[in-house]
């Protein structure tokens, strides 16, 4: 199986949502395929908000770090650097479009709309079944040295 963006770039990131060194977490795996990024992810009962439906705050979890992800992702690109830069969300909102069944997986998929040398505005979905059931409009932000969220991912 190959590394995830997360794998490879932030191992020891605890992060509750992709971070994989947290056990405890959501543990999402990215991964670039084409112009976007996408994850497959599998809930589980401790994520439902009722029988065999999804949290609305997973989902918006979910979605914030892999579009943070496809952000920091897009930027390294755009620089030609080596590895990402550490980028934070400096805005996001999700609209819930219909329950999300935790029966089966779920799929991610985020792509860069708009950029600069330090930001990316990103949108993502989230689907169920075949059916968008959540959306993501983010805007991801590269932080410096000083930031208190600089070094979480070294």
């Amino acid at each position: 199986m190959s590394q995830s963006l997360q794998e490879r770039y932030a191992p020891k990131s605890a992060c509750f949502g992709c971070g994989p060194a947290n056990d405890k977490g959501l543990r999402i795996r990215s991964f670039v395929v084409g112009d976007e990024c996408t994850c497959t992810w599998q809930p589980a009962t401790m994520h439902e908000a009722f029988p065999g439906m999804l949290n609305g705050g997973i989902a918006g979890a979910l979605l914030d770090c892999h579009c943070n992800w496809t952000a920091a992702i897009h930027l390294m690109q755009q620089r030609g650097a080596s590895a990402p830069p550490c980028t934070v969300t400096a805005e996001y909102a999700i609209k819930l479009r219909r329950p999300t069944p935790t029966s089966g997986p779920v799929l991610l998929r985020a792509k860069v709309v708009e950029s600069s040398a330090d930001r990316a505005r990103v949108q993502g979905t989230l689907e169920a079944g075949g059916k968008v059931c959540a959306t993501c409009d983010g805007l991801f932000v590269a932080v410096q040295e000083g930031h208190p969220a600089f070094h979480r991912w070294g």
